[in-house]
């Protein structure tokens, strides 16, 4: 596991340190590797909306618009 120094503004640090109070983490490595968790999700689920866009958008051929694949993206993201 790779280990790093990092720094935090000060309303930053204060969030952590509030999350880690409540007891949601026991840790800022637990939290930001959560973080860092969510983020590389949400990535690849933009990825994918901005793969099925481009596909559609070159390929010519589709029977949704831009507005439908995008509605289900969202869809697909909020659960």
């Amino acid at each position: 596991m790779g280990r790093q120094s990092i720094s935090f503004t000060q309303p930053n640090d204060e969030w952590l340190k509030k999350q880690i109070d409540s007891k949601e983490y026991t840790s800022k490595s637990e939290l930001i590797n959560d973080l860092v968790r969510q983020a590389r999700k949400q990535q690849a689920q933009v990825d994918w909306i901005k793969a099925k866009l481009e596909k559609a958008e070159s390929s010519g051929f589709t029977n949704e618009s831009r507005e439908d694949i995008l509605s289900q993206s969202k869809k697909l993201i909020n659960g």
